[in-house]
């Protein structure tokens, strides 16, 4: 039987009462501070108490099979807006939140998760809608594919310095994000793990990332700058696509490719320095960029591919380095000349390293009115030759006659000019 205790004012107590007490319980004596002093330690512990962990039973687990005495959750079943989840249930470690946990809790507001996870699971949190803001303790190592997909309220994110992956569409359609910090740790960002976050102005991207998947940033139509450091050695496909607002990069001096479509249609992007890392720029690389003025290309680049700086309706002039081989215009996607429709383009120097330029590569440049070519080019390696026809006919990589004329027996290396959208050269 628990014991009763009395609290009274201090003063003498009647032969009666004491003996009523001595036999049902206990006295505490206080005086009137002390009862002042006793509530102030119970308004103290109120909102500690509001803290607390939420109820095991507002959570499903299952065994971690790889740690002893750990647990994942597997399942929120509570209808709470904010949400903390316990370091421990049932007395066992609380090491992963697992797949779908919280997927579709659309009301879920808030999230603490204790340092004792490791795992946040395959679209743990995926379409929690009126989620605003998330911090990710050191202890998580790893964000798995679709872990906060379509959280639509998110604005913030701190991910935390243990975290070594950022899985594929991690973060995708988080269209409400403003603030990210990517913790040291990170190696890798995945597949679109950022995309369509519509509100993000910007990124650092910290120097351990190695690896840029494909889609990354894309469709982050606010995102204006972004430095890339020189840990990355490649970055993928589409990347940064249509990140309409970006107005400036830094590549970093250890890129060796720069994916297909990689800044496709950053149409606010005014200039870019290829480092002399790369060695290839890959189709539509830089297709669509139609505020891009000035490009310097690295001098190790050997191919310029397909589309590459194809629609970069401003760009006035380029160098094309010695060490490039090959410009070319067919890739799996189709025939994009690699600098077609550079309507401003108004001189280019084709160094003698080149031997190969495909057809269309410089094709409806409209202004181009001087081209020099520092060596020699073999017929069969300038342009290509119509195949659905009987005729001699070739398809070359320049508006009007300047293929005829370069390959003559008076062309051949030089400076041919001619007036503006007019299809006559003239070697000078």
């Amino acid at each position: 039987m628990k014991q009763k205790v009395a609290i009274i004012d201090k003063k003498p107590l009647n032969h009666k009462l004491q003996k009523d007490f001595n036999k049902k319980g206990v006295f505490i004596m206080i005086n009137k501070k002390m009862v002042l002093w006793l509530t102030l330690i119970v308004i103290t512990i109120i909102p500690i108490y509001a803290q607390q962990n939420d109820s095991e039973e507002d959570f499903k687990i299952d065994w971690d099979k790889n740690v002893k005495d750990g647990v994942i959750i597997t399942k929120y079943i509570g209808t709470k807006k904010e949400v903390r989840i316990p370091p421990s249930i049932q007395n066992n470690t609380v090491t992963g939140i697992g797949a779908f946990a919280f997927n579709g809790c659309t009301s879920l507001k808030s999230i603490t998760i204790p340092d004792s996870v490791t795992i946040i699971g395959y679209g743990a949190f995926e379409g929690c809608t009126s989620l605003t803001s998330v911090t990710i303790p050191d202890s998580v190592t790893n964000i798995v594919m679709h872990a906060f997909e379509r959280c639509t309220s998110l604005t913030s994110v701190t991910i935390g310095n243990s975290v070594t992956s950022i899985g594929e569409r991690a973060f995708y359609e988080c269209t409400s994000l403003t603030s990210l910090i990517i913790g040291n740790g990170v190696t890798s960002i995945g597949n679109a793990a950022f995309g369509i976050c519509k509100s993000l102005t910007s990124v650092t991207i910290p120097d351990s990332v190695t690896n840029i998947g494909e889609y990354a940033f894309g469709w982050c139509t606010s995102l204006t700058s972004i430095t890339i450091p020189d840990s990355v050695t490649s970055i993928g496909k589409e990347a940064f696509c249509q990140c309409t607002s970006l107005k400036s990069i830094t590549i970093g001096n250890n890129i060796t490719s720069i994916g297909e479509r990689a800044f496709y249609e950053c149409t606010s992007l005014t200039s870019v320095t290829i480092p002399d890392s790369v060695t290839r720029i890959r189709e539509l690389a830089f297709c669509d960029c139609k505020s891009l003025t000035s490009v310097t290309i690295g001098n190790s680049v050997t191919s310029i591919g397909a589309g590459a700086f194809k629609g970069c309706t401003s760009l006035k002039s380029i160098t094309i380095p010695n060490s490039v081989i090959e410009i070319l215009s067919i890739s799996s996607l189709g025939i994009m000349g690699a600098f077609e429709n550079c309507i401003s383009l108004t001189s280019i120097t084709i160094p003698d390293s080149v031997t190969n330029i495909m057809r269309s590569a410089f094709l409806n440049c409209t202004s181009l009115t001087s081209v020099t070519f520092e060596g020699k080019i073999t017929p069969n390696s300038l342009g290509v030759k119509n195949q659905f026809s009987n005729s001699s006919e070739w398809f070359s990589p320049f508006d009007g006659d300047l293929r005829d004329k370069y390959l003559a027996s008076d062309g051949g290396p030089g400076t041919y000019k001619r007036f503006a959208g007019g299809n006559v050269w003239k070697k000078q």
